[in-house]
């Protein structure tokens, strides 16, 4: 299985790799500039290749980079919905020096202005920023439909990829403690979940899993990452999930409420339930 948790990127990409080995981990995510802000480092080419190496010797799987979250392609004031296009563009050149990968987002938060308004506006920023020769699949995120969040069923992903011209170059990441959240029961119904995402938007864009439990109950449209097993979802779900044929063969990032020794443990956990 394909398993790793967020890291920090400050000290560049081989020492993520570095990182995410000690954990047990063949895959991460990571933040490519500052998760609250808006500034990013300079790449260093050297420390790229060897990453790529380490990457290589160690049959990684992919990485599955997350966009700001302070970036909203469908904000209703310019200057933010500006930012999100120059921070997309910028963020989609700097992955190409890892080529191959997965740039995960947030589709955005309408304020107000309707979530169809909100949808259109989302595919306008990606039809500007999606290039013929990229080699990142831009994944967008399934939410749990907190506020104004598009993106909050599986019908309004699918709106956005149908609004693109490249889209190609677009796929899902599925979040489970956002999909459970946002009414998904995938604790009783796992497959019957699956195959309406199949229905809905098709297997084949499922690029990648943000693995978490809940704090909340079903259809709590809250977003509340919990520890696995410790949550709503529980273990025997989470040990469905990681085996399911549909999925378990991508990339599965934690997003729980851990530090270094507690991803270790979830990890090591994970890999022991995995068939």
């Amino acid at each position: 299985m394909y398993i790793g948790c967020h890291l920090s990127a400050s000290k560049g990409y081989k020492a993520m790799g570095k990182q995410a080995i000690e954990l047990g981990a063949n895959t991460f995510a990571f933040f490519t500039r500052n998760p609250r802000g808006g500034s990013a480092k300079e790449i260093d080419i050297k420390d790229v290749e060897a990453f790529l190496k380490l990457a290589e010797e160690n049959n990684f799987g992919k990485l599955v980079a997350h966009a700001p979250y302070t970036m909203n392609a469908c904000a209703e004031k310019e200057n933010i919905r500006q930012f999100a296009i120059e921070m997309l563009a910028d963020d989609l050149r700097r992955m190409e020096y890892t080529p191959g990968n997965y740039y995960n987002f947030h589709p955005g938060s309408h304020v107000g202005q309707g979530a169809e308004k909100g949808i259109e506006m989302i595919a306008e920023v990606l039809n500007m920023v999606l290039k013929p020769e990229q080699t990142t699949t831009v994944l967008l995120e399934t939410m749990a439909g907190k506020g104004s969040e598009v993106g909050r069923n599986f019908e309004e992903i699918r709106a956005i990829i149908d609004k693109v011209e490249l889209n190609d170059k677009l796929g899902v990441c599925l979040d489970t403690c956002h999909i459970w959240d946002g009414g998904y029961d995938i604790v009783n119904n796992l497959d019957g979940v699956i195959e309406e995402f199949d229905r809905v938007i098709g297997l084949d864009r499922l690029k990648a899993i943000h693995l978490n439990d809940t704090m909340n109950e079903l259809n709590a449209h809250k977003d509340r990452h919990e520890k696995i097993g410790q949550g709503h979802l529980g273990i025997e779900a989470i040990t469905r999930i990681i085996n399911h044929p549909a999925l378990k063969d991508k990339p599965f990032i934690l997003e729980t409420p851990n530090d270094e020794a507690g991803y270790a443990k979830e990890i090591a956990l994970l890999k022991s339930l995995s068939n």
